[in-house]
């Protein structure tokens, strides 16, 4: 604190000590004017000073001619003789384009592809001449209609009006599939061989409705995907969601494992059911 204080009085010695600035003759060394100044003044001094050289560059640059000899910075008459070229050019490309439309009709004419009452100069520069505004551009209803609807799909879902649902699902976990989706042998399910302590993911976002320990298929977790549609995955050597547990699409849900007592080694038992019937998971997932 001691040191604090000592620092704190050298720099307030070294702000407001003062000096003598002196302007002498040089032949004679006759004092012609002196100030008495201290660091703190000059600081002060210096730092309003560069505040009104720059408050008044940018004063001239903003609201005086003279920014035109500063690059970057074009004139105000070259921008409009620049627009005024603009507009003659304009002018002039569309006289030779009437010129152009004139000259093809009389090469027509000559050859006898068409009549001569059919072009003539006076026609021509009379259908160049039309004003847009004399034609009606006001949508018709069907047109109105159309815009609606397509703007409405755009909005909302392009695929609203499709007859058949689009699903799309995360594979649960990657290996070949040992038993196939067979209803013939009422297996509503496929049987996927997955390494031992495989991570098992939820195929789409859904709720966990079970998620407990079962005699015949160890852990078994089952989540709704909203849209009577239910995923339940079997034989889990340990479960990471409990019941009531919101999961997203491709989250991890469960460890692969061998549990239960009709289990015949690691793989996860997967089935997929659709307002009470079952699918055939293949059908929405590549397991290759």
């Amino acid at each position: 604190m001691v040191k604090k204080e000592k620092r704190h009085k050298r720099l307030k010695k070294k702000l407001f000590h003062k000096y003598r600035l002196v302007v002498l003759n040089d032949d004679t060394f006759e004092e012609r004017f002196s100030f008495k100044l201290n660091r703190l003044n000059v600081f002060v001094f210096t730092t309003i000073l560069s505040i009104l050289l720059v408050a008044i560059t940018t004063l001239i640059i903003a609201f005086t001619p003279l920014r035109e000899y500063i690059p970057g910075y074009s004139s105000t008459s070259l921008k409009k003789k620049a627009r005024m070229l603009r507009f003659k050019t304009d002018s002039l490309e569309q006289v030779i384009a009437i010129n152009e439309q004139y000259l093809n009709s009389i090469r027509k004419v000559l050859s006898g592809d068409v009549k001569e009452v059919e072009f003539n100069r006076d026609s021509i520069l009379e259908l160049a001449r039309l004003d847009a505004s004399n034609f009606n551009f006001t949508p018709s209803k069907e047109d109105s209609l159309l815009r609606e609807e397509v703007a409405r799909e755009d909005k909302y879902n392009v695929f609203e009006d499709s007859s058949e649902p689009i699903l799309v699902l995360f594979t649960p976990v990657n290996g070949p599939i040992s038993d196939g989706y067979d209803p013939k042998i009422k297996h509503y399910a496929v049987d996927i061989v997955a390494a031992k302590d495989a991570p098992v993911k939820s195929v789409a976002d859904g709720t966990v409705i079970f998620a407990e320990w079962t005699t015949d298929t160890g852990y078994v977790i089952i989540i709704d995907h909203g849209g009577d549609l239910i995923s339940v995955y079997k034989h889990n050597a340990s479960l990471n969601k409990q019941q009531g547990d919101l999961v997203k699409s491709g989250e991890v849900i469960a460890i692969a494992g061998s549990t239960g007592d009709i289990t015949t080694g690691p793989h996860l038992h997967f089935e997929l059911w659709s307002d009470g019937y079952p699918l055939d998971p293949t059908i929405f997932i590549d397991f290759d």
